[in-house]
């Protein structure tokens, strides 16, 4: 649809949030002020109808009074006098005449309702056209054995009056309300937004080349504030996840660089020496070699699985101190140094070929840096196992104790081969124990590291 060369969008889902807070606002506000509306203007009519009804009894009370002290049609002026509120009072007798009325009361009584029971104060006037729109008030009184009426009357007309001035103001007046309480909401939801449009455009602006930048917070400490503040912190994450993933492929391709360039230099020594290609050589450079680099391509392999899907784990009840005791009798026929075991006899569910892989990673790294003695021990806890694994070896300093799980990295930047291992053993030995719903911790410093396992009790 084009209006003035414009098209409207017809379909409200397609309307801006601007538009649709602005119509919403506009429904709700327009639902209120006419429930208000009508509450108030009934309101008004039942207590104008109230106070004229209370001003018409008092007024019967005082006529029904001067019965004590006078016959009826000598009555004091006083009671029959009328004003904005009283319009007429009569006294009629039993037989229908009226007897004494205020000035400018029609001749006939203004009701011809004869006494038959309680005092009607709701009656309809049924006199001349005059007296039509009257709201009558009656009370009975009984004198010498004679029962007479007093009746007197207000005007229904000025009750309707007010009431429908207040409707036609309130009529008027409430498309004023609605409007502004659209347009303001339409300016204020336009004011928030644009502390939106500016996170937006910073947002646009940054590339998965440059996640250094940030939204701006407004000063305000509202919903939008909370959002910028939210975003920042995502894009900081990202950052560091983009730096931690380009240090990750640096570091694998260095990994893979090293046995790929020793197997791609013998085999082109061979190539050109076929004589020094001999069984020496494959059994000293080659295959350790290749091996080196199968073992680290299954290890990038299983920290990409356990970065998208977890480790999947086959969980069973295990021995836990059978399980450690069989990782330490292993490394023992690889290495002279002493291991000392202290293993309280514990059962949990636990992957055991897993598991057995995450303890082995901290023996041998453990034995590795050891002087001379690792020590060994498995003790149960309210709700867990705790294992610790520790070195007389130099130790770990505090600054870079966090640092030892993660990927690639190794105590000084270490990188030479002689140190053994790429550096993932221990992150996949923390993916394993997290997997296990466990925890693991590196402490201790000049006097060795102390290496903290806890993994859950079977329940």
């Amino acid at each position: 649809m084009k209006v003035l060369g414009k098209n409207i969008e017809l379909n409200p889902r397609r309307w801006g949030l601007r538009v649709q807070s602005a119509l919403i606002v506009a429904v709700i506000v327009a639902a209120t002020v006419l429930v208000y509306a009508t509450f108030f203007v009934l309101t008004m009519f039942e207590s104008l109808t109230k106070a004229a009804d209370t001003a018409a009894s008092t007024r019967a009370d005082q006529v029904v009074a001067q019965f004590r002290s006078e016959p009826p049609g000598l009555f004091d002026a006083v009671p029959f006098t009328t004003d904005s509120n009283i319009l007429v009072v009569q006294v009629v007798d039993d037989r229908g005449v009226v007897i004494q009325a205020s000035t400018g009361s029609p001749p006939i009584p203004l009701t011809d309702r004869r006494y038959q029971g309680p005092p009607d104060r709701s009656e309809t006037a049924r006199a001349d056209r005059r007296f039509r729109d009257l709201r009558l008030t009656t009370a009975t009184v009984t004198y010498e054995g004679r029962a007479y009426q007093v009746i007197v009357a207000t005007s229904y007309r000025d009750i309707f009056h007010n009431v429908e001035l207040a409707a036609t103001l309130a009529a008027i007046g409430s498309p004023f309300v609605v409007a502004i309480a659209c347009l303001a909401t339409y300016l204020v939801i336009g004011r928030s937004l644009r502390s939106v449009e500016s996170i937006r455009e910073r947002v646009s602006s940054i590339s998965s080349s440059k996640l250094s930048g940030r939204v701006p917070v407004p000063e305000a400490k509202d919903e939008i504030a909370a959002l910028a503040e939210t975003m920042n912190e995502m894009l900081a994450r990202l950052e560091a996840a983009h730096r931690a993933q380009q240090r990750f492929v640096s570091d694998a391709s260095h990994e893979l660089r090293s046995p790929l360039s020793t197997i791609t230099a013998a085999l082109e020594v061979g190539a050109i020496h076929p004589e020094l290609l001999d069984a020496e050589l494959v059994q000293t450079t080659l295959i350790p070699e290749s091996e080196r680099m199968r073992r680290l391509i299954e290890d990038l392999l299983l920290l990409a699985r356990a970065d998208e899907f977890g480790i999947p784990l086959k969980l069973v009840d295990v021995d836990l101190d059978a399980l450690v005791e069989d990782e330490v009798r292993r490394a023992q026929t690889a290495t002279t140094k002493s291991i000392v075991t202290s293993l309280a006899p514990i059962q949990i569910q636990a992957d055991p070929a897993q598991l057995g892989r995450a303890i082995r990673n901290v023996i041998d790294n453990a034995i590795k840096y050891a002087s001379a003695t690792v020590t060994v021990n498995l003790v149960g806890e309210p709700g867990h196992a705790h294992l610790t694994i520790a070195d007389d070896g130099p130790g770990v300093p505090e600054a870079e104790q966090a640092r030892v799980f993660d990927r690639f990295y190794r105590v000084g930047d270490d990188r030479g081969r002689g140190s053994g291992g790429s550096g993932l053993g221990l992150s996949i030995t923390a993916e394993i124990i997290a997997a296990h719903r466990g925890s693991i911790r590196l402490d201790g410093g000049s006097a060795g590291a102390i290496v903290h396992i806890e993994l859950p009790l079977t329940s």
